[in-house]
């Protein structure tokens, strides 16, 4: 039998490269959310997330991972509702916007609020307002199910992909069979 795959390496004793490691996790593209809702002085404050995941249809449940040195997460997790935005193709600005440590993050963007404090994101490719169900320490991130109470998508729009430390669109092969 030949080999068909490169010899998988590692460090000294089974531990991970962790540069090596962010490399394979850059091989899988994934898509780019906003995560907003007004905070108690009802002043926006919101995050981008790349690592986003759909969980279960019942109950409607999406996840999304925050790291542990995030100081706006402390500012949305006590929320009664967050508005998740997944981004759509050409919204990269806005996710570098969000992502920023300094300046207003939601300057000159089309906001739209709910009635229970959500933000939502004008452009987006589709759009869920959310309440946190739980959340769980993993490693340097806490893990977080979201409850999902209203949803919305916007009919031809693609969404926002983060790929390799860039941003893509995607480009149809056609139906699924």
């Amino acid at each position: 039998m030949s080999e068909l795959i490169p010899t998988i390496t590692g460090g000294a004793g089974g531990t991970v490269d962790t540069a090596g490691l962010r490399q394979v996790f850059g091989r899988f593209p994934s898509g780019v959310t906003a995560v907003c809702a007004l905070d108690d002085d009802r002043v926006p404050v919101g995050l981008a997330a790349s690592s986003f995941v759909a969980v279960s249809l019942d109950p409607p449940l999406v996840g999304l991972c925050v790291q542990h040195t995030s100081t706006t997460w402390p500012r949305l997790r006590d929320r009664a509702r967050l508005g998740l935005s997944v981004l759509g193709d050409g919204q990269d600005r806005i996710c570098r916007q969000l992502a920023s440590k300094q300046g207003d993050r939601f300057a000159g963007l089309d906001l739209h609020r709910t009635a229970d404090g959500a933000v939502l994101l004008g452009g987006a490719s589709a759009w869920l307002d959310c309440s946190v169900e739980s959340a769980v320490t993993a490693g340097d991130h806490d893990l977080v199910l979201l409850r999902v109470h209203r949803q919305c998508t916007h009919p031809g729009r693609g969404p926002l992909v983060f790929h390799e430390s860039g941003f893509h669109a995607l480009a149809s092969l056609g139906a699924a069979s």
